[in-house]
């Protein structure tokens, strides 16, 4: 939607006349009401200003005329998306239907945004969602369309949050502000809860009470923080609490390392877990941390040990990712951690920058190190592909191939727990390859806290002499 455009609709309605009946006469005389039913005004008038960058949110009971008013609002728009009429393939996997045409990055914004962000649902297809996920697909694809458009069509969506409870309700609401804002969108949605108003943050709401009759009010000042923040409680937690929110992370790996502290965040209402933050021992030697601090902890493990830990795990509950609470859990976290230092490699750096959000400063790239990318090239040498299909078997026929992956994984065991060998040796070569592949597949972004100062930064990519589980 390029510009602003008012929009005025009104609806009265001429009812049909039944076949009069004896029970129809004797209703009538029984409660004073006209045999022949009069009009009724289903939207007295009402006049709406649709722009980039705004909700318009339409709030009522059922049979209050929202639903009307969103269908006779579409109907005067000529570029409309209707987000309940949009099919969801059957064929294809949820992260190939949402955006399509847009870089694999954007889809999952979506998907996070509107409260999908369980990784294992992006390989489902349509026909495998519950009625929840299919609306929240819904939703995420009709955006997709939207921003792969170029055109500015105006989205409408009746029943908006309508089967979702209210913590999931509230994140979807809250991430729909940012990507209207964001991404200057224009969207028109009709509810019968008033609760996501509040995450929502609707530049105007229009609140239906009966007989079509309406009252508009414009926005109210923002908030940057989801309101279920001020449920939120952290408490001292355990590896028992990360075990069970492991399946969540995009890294199926239970290597933790040496882990120091926990910390649980808790929705103080319900009592459920919401995230889990786990601080550990980081590695001896990492080049960005020896830049950063001007080899300060070069060769001194004692000195280390007193003063750096490293983040090791961040995993947020699906129903409220994207909503900054992962990086209010770091940022209220770090103080507690008990060192003056704390690091971080993120592999998801380059997408999600929640850690800076959380007060940690990026220092810089890794580079995949020398020795791995030695390693690599001699089983490209030996004619395979790390990332091809095939590869797994390609491990598990070739014994040259498989002596090369379990020296690497064999290498970053001994660099982060200890115990190489026998826990390569008992591995499934589906296993053995994964933890290759995400030894290799990714250059995690270093970050550095300091509770007493700033540290000096770069953008510059470094090959570490060790790293240890990227985050």
């Amino acid at each position: 939607m390029a510009r602003e455009t008012r929009v005025t609709v009104q609806c009265t309605k001429k009812p049909k006349l039944p076949r009069f009946s004896r029970r129809i006469a004797d209703t009538s005389l029984k409660f004073g009401i006209p045999t022949v039913p009069v009009p009724t005004t289903i939207v007295d008038e009402l006049t709406v200003t649709l722009a980039p960058g705004k909700i318009i949110a339409l709030a009522g009971p059922s049979g209050s005329g929202k639903t009307t008013a969103l269908q006779l609002i579409a109907q005067k728009t000529r570029n409309t998306i209707d987000v309940n009429r949009l099919n969801i393939p059957t064929d294809k996997s949820l992260i190939d239907s949402v955006a399509p045409h847009m870089p694999l990055n954007s889809a999952l914004e979506l998907l996070n945004a509107c409260g999908l962000g369980d990784t294992a649902v992006w390989l489902r297809t349509g026909d495998e969602l519950s009625t929840g996920q299919a609306f929240r697909a819904k939703l995420a694809r009709a955006i997709g369309i939207a921003l792969q458009s170029g055109q500015s069509p105006l989205l409408i969506c009746d029943e908006f949050c309508s089967g979702l409870h209210d913590r999931l309700a509230a994140a979807v609401s809250h991430n729909l502000r940012k990507l209207v804002t964001r991404h200057e969108l224009t969207i028109v949605v009709a509810a019968c809860s008033t609760k996501l108003l509040t995450d929502l943050q609707p530049d105007t709401t229009v609140r239906f009470t009966s007989h079509g009759q309406h009252e508009t009010t414009s926005a109210t000042p923002r908030t940057k923080q989801v309101s279920i923040t001020r449920k939120l409680v952290i408490e001292p937690g355990c590896k028992a609490d990360y075990d069970a929110f492991a399946a969540d992370h995009y890294r199926k790996t239970d290597e933790l390392g040496f882990v120091d502290k926990v910390f649980r965040m808790k929705e103080r209402a319900t009592g459920d877990i919401l995230g889990v933050v786990v601080y550990a021992h980081g590695p001896l030697e990492l080049a960005l941390r020896n830049q950063a601090t001007n080899k300060r902890f070069t060769r001194k493990p004692d000195l280390l040990n007193r003063e750096m830990r490293i983040l090791r795990r961040l995993v947020v509950h699906a129903d409220v990712r994207g909503c900054g609470i992962g990086a209010w859990l770091v940022r209220k976290t770090l103080p507690l951690v008990g060192t003056p230092y704390v690091e971080c490699l993120a592999a998801m750096g380059e997408v999600n920058p929640v850690f800076e959000k959380a007060g940690m400063t990026r220092i810089g790239t890794c580079a995949l190190p020398a020795e791995r990318a030695a390693l690599v090239k001699r089983i490209t040498d030996l004619g395979a592909d790390p990332f091809a299909v095939d590869f797994v078997n390609q491990v598990a026929r070739r014994p040259a191939i498989r002596r090369i992956v379990a020296q690497m994984v064999y290498s970053w065991y001994q660099a982060t727990t200890g115990g190489g060998e026998r826990r390569v040796r008992r591995q499934s070569t589906e296993r053995l390859t994964q933890t290759f592949r995400g030894l290799i597949g990714s250059t995690p972004v270093y970050y550095l806290w300091h509770k007493r100062s700033r540290v000096k930064t770069t953008t510059r990519a470094h090959t570490p002499p060790a790293t240890g589980a990227h985050l």
